[in-house]
């Protein structure tokens, strides 16, 4: 149902399906299950067509578009495969750079020129980003970076890092407070000077690697500071309220994937000599996962309309984020059901979708912090 969209927001939905559909998934079928990187001639394409600076302003040459349609394109592209629909993604906290970083960084984010990747969590810290470890030591105009990444999805492939580092000692009382961020510049398809790591064995999330990292005086200059000194966690969660829209768009499309393909499937498959979606079981399986993709994309729109009209919403985009990761996984893993054995095999894109949907609950914020912002506003927070 897209009766509450614009006709051009019309427009970039059906131009971002044909584009998923005809150009995306082919390559995803056959690259996926081979474990095989997104090709250059893939980004060169999404490039094309405009998808790297949807929400980046047009006087650094993007498209200057808002959340709504950043979702619409990220749903029909995850719908295809999902790493291609978080490629697309614009570094975190770019609002925050200096006039002087805009100028440098954003008309070449908003063509894929310059990819980028992030680098927060460490081998003991996750969602808790006051643990930090990683140091950043000042030496002269330049910072020196020390400590050990986990879950780095694109160091290689990408041509900056934004590494969040402590730059002060810890103080108990705001253990938030000391950490920056810096553009670790590099080339595309390497790591960067002073750093060492190895691709982390994933179950899904294929077409890149997700690497851990060992920084050893990892050297970048302090004009590559992103925000001021100290100030990197509010950098870090100013965004999560787009972040989190744009996760549960890439669900709602791993679930329409879901959807679809159990759909064709049901019509195919025969036994007792019928087609297996002619059985009430079958049937009722699939009216009730277009029910839960519908209203979970409904919530979705809800919470971008808000943030592209400037209205918080921050406890909304931690229950659409909820919402539609708890239900892409239960959709796709009905998906599979209705495919039986076949589904259990990469022959069929079912498995990609039902893989990739268990990740949406843990990455940007898993589903018991979202659980967690939406007790603390209906509740308060406990006391400690």
């Amino acid at each position: 149902m897209s009766f509450s969209l614009t006709d051009e927001q019309l427009m970039i939905q059906t131009a971002a399906r044909d584009f998923a559909m005809n150009e995306v998934l082919p390559i995803a079928n056959e690259y996926d299950p081979e474990r095989r990187d997104i090709p250059q001639s893939l980004l060169a394409q999404l490039s094309e067509m405009g998808f790297f600076g949807i929400t980046i302003p047009q006087e650094y040459g993007g498209l200057g578009l808002g959340c709504m349609e950043y979702c619409l394109v990220t749903e029909e592209l995850s719908r295809a495969w999902m790493s291609v629909s978080s490629i697309i993604r614009p570094m975190l906290g770019y609002k925050a750079m200096t006039e002087a970083q805009k100028r440098n960084y954003l008309p070449k984010m908003a063509t894929g020129e310059m990819l980028f990747a992030f680098s927060m969590s460490e081998p003991g810290t996750g969602s808790d980003i006051s643990g930090l470890s990683t140091r950043a030591e000042r030496d002269g105009d330049d910072w020196l970076i020390t400590g050990n990444k986990y879950w780095c999805t694109n160091a290689d492939g990408s041509d900056a890092i934004l590494v969040l580092a402590r730059t002060e000692p810890v103080d108990k009382a705001r253990p938030h407070q000391g950490i920056s961020a810096f553009i670790v510049e590099k080339p595309r398809g390497s790591l960067p000077q002073g750093c060492a790591g190895a691709p982390i064995p994933k179950i899904g999330y294929f077409g890149w690697k997700t690497w851990e990292l060992a920084l050893d005086q990892c050297r970048v200059p302090h004009a590559n500071m992103v925000s001021e000194p100290g100030r990197a966690f509010y950098l870090a969660t100013s965004g999560l309220e787009v972040a989190r829209a744009h996760t549960a768009a890439r669900a709602i499309g791993l679930a329409r994937g879901g959807l679809e393909d159990a759909l064709k499937y049901a019509q195919e498959r025969v036994q007792f000599g019928r087609a297996i979606g002619e059985f009430q079981a079958i049937r009722f399986k699939l009216a009730q996962m277009a029910t839960d993709i519908e209203a979970a994309r409904q919530l979705l729109y809800s919470v971008c309309r808000k943030i592209d009209t400037g209205v918080r919403c921050d406890v909304e985009a931690a229950m659409v984020k909820l919402f539609a990761t708890e239900m892409a996984e239960r959709v796709t893993s009905e998906a599979l059901q209705i495919h039986g054995g076949a589904g259990y095999t990469t022959h069929y894109a079912v498995e990609r979708h039902w893989r990739d949907a268990r990740l949406t609950k843990i990455f940007e914020g898993t589903s018991e912090i979202q659980l967690r912002v939406i007790s603390d506003r209906l509740l308060g927070k406990p006391a400690k």
